[in-house]
């Protein structure tokens, strides 16, 4: 398939597939589209950006246009469902963009918003709904939306919905589906847990994959720097202003995508680069929606080219130009290394991934070079380094008062020691490189929109929306 007019897409798509400049299909969307179109179920398996969204969404629209139905009130034809509110308002402006000459209403509802504006969206009924898990059964649990009449489901990203504890909210609202209704299954990777899944929701469904599961983006040069957790910060803010030592990850840091495990250590992370004049901005899952709405805006504007991130946006970031990614620490999850890097050389374009490995976090690294079947190639501590570090240690102390205002520094008493759960845990106390300290296997479980937690893939609590 050369065109998008080969794979049988109605005119009024076409139209706006050719508003937006669009003419050749991605390989997802070539295998996967005939399919959809069909009516078959589909378990679809890809990395982020190579198109998804619109491998669901383009004959989604087709088919729901010839169906010629009118949505009745409080219900949907087409649910999406997805992980992170980014990623819903992403697929909501793609659905809208598609949709421009198809007359169908497209709603999103996410945690952050307004219980009662989501209410009255839904209320006349809605072609296609773009929800959170956890807002959606509020919604149902209020009688305010009933999903008796879903036509067709979409789980997108669904090994992270895994990850983040949604099994609960995924198996509710599937009971409350319409058993006749097509189901398409899109995930990044394919673990057992999601295999399992899969065979739960999915009748027969077509498999397509463009890319071996786990597979790292090929465009992606990445590094390993071994260095001590409490020495972490001197590394990323000489990074951060002066740049890569060796020559072939040189380059120009247009935007920097800076993930941690926590959300207090992306708030730390945030406060200490203000401190040396490198101004950032943080997004996770204690964030109100318009402060993460405002982080996302000046990260893709340019004001803000720091952004730093818990793994919330590993698959929620869309944003074309992320010159790199720094794992400040690795991830307890070794796919979600791939959904991380997976947010630069998007769109043909290079992209550079730096990882920060401490002591305590090398069983992590041999975890995730296991899955990517790639070794990370070391690089070595700049020269002005040691001096860094006893710059930082002589700086005053941070409140996390400052984390959105770092222009308002001034010198304050340490805050307290957060509790050692499994959100605020640190990977590393510091101490000379080689001490390292044993981390546990298991920890993890509470869920929480802005990830966090260990190893296993728990069913249990995972934030709403």
């Amino acid at each position: 398939m050369t065109s998008f007019q080969q794979l049988g897409l109605s005119q009024p798509v076409l139209q706006a597939l050719s508003l937006k400049g669009y003419e050749t299909p991605t390989p997802i969307q070539t295998q996967a589209i005939p399919h959809v179109l069909k009516g078959r179920d589909l378990l679809g398996i890809a990395q982020t950006g190579t198109g998804k969204t619109a491998a669901f969404v383009l004959p989604s629209i087709d088919r729901l246009v010839a169906a010629d139905k009118r949505p009745k009130p409080r219900c949907c034809r087409m649910l999406v469902l997805a992980p992170t509110r980014e990623l819903a308002g992403q697929i909501a402006d793609s659905a809208r963009a598609y949709a421009h000459f198809a007359n169908l209403k497209v709603v999103t509802v996410f945690g952050g918003t307004s219980v009662g504006r989501n209410k009255q969206e839904v209320a006349r009924g809605v072609d296609i709904l773009i929800a959170t898990p956890g807002r959606l059964v509020d919604l149902t649990e209020q009688r305010a939306l009933d999903l008796s009449q879903v036509e067709i489901l979409v789980l997108d990203e669904a090994d992270q919905m895994l990850d983040l504890g949604f099994i609960h909210a995924l198996k509710q609202i599937v009971r409350m589906l319409p058993r006749e209704r097509q189901t398409l299954f899109f995930s990044a990777t394919m673990p057992n847990a999601i295999k399992q899944l899969a065979s739960q929701y999915l009748t027969d469904p077509e498999q397509v994959s463009v890319s071996p599961a786990a597979t790292t983006v090929d465009r992606v040069e990445q590094r390993i720097c071994m260095v001590n957790q409490a020495e972490k910060q001197a590394l990323l803010t000489l990074v951060l202003r002066d740049g890569f030592t060796t020559g072939e990850m040189n380059g120009r840091m247009d935007r920097v995508l800076v993930f941690t495990r926590t959300k207090h250590g992306a708030d730390r992370v945030v406060r200490k680069l203000a401190q040396s004049n490198i101004r950032s901005a943080a997004i996770h899952g204690n964030k109100s929606q318009p402060q993460r709405e405002r982080a996302l805006g000046e990260f893709r504007d340019g004001s803000v080219r720091v952004l730093v991130a818990t793994d919330i946006a590993a698959r929620g970031i869309d944003i074309p130009g992320v010159s790199h990614v720094l794992n400040f620490e690795l991830p307890n999850v070794p796919e979600q290394y791939v959904h991380r890097i997976g947010r630069t050389a998007r769109a043909g374009a290079d992209g550079i991934a730096l990882s920060f490995c401490a002591p305590d976090e090398r069983e992590y690294l041999r975890d995730i070079q296991k899955l990517t079947k790639i070794t990370l190639e070391p690089m070595g501590l700049p020269a002005q380094f040691r001096a860094e570090v006893e710059r930082l240690a002589a700086l005053p102390p941070t409140s996390p008062k400052d984390a959105d205002r770092p222009e308002r520094r001034q010198q304050q008493q340490p805050p307290r020691r957060a509790p050692r759960t499994a959100e605020a845990r640190p990977a590393h106390s510091g101490g000379s490189y080689g001490g390292g300290g044993q981390r546990r296997r298991g920890g993890g479980g509470g869920g929480g929109s802005g990830g966090g937690g260990g190893r296993s893939r728990s069913a249990g609590g995972g934030a709403r929306g």
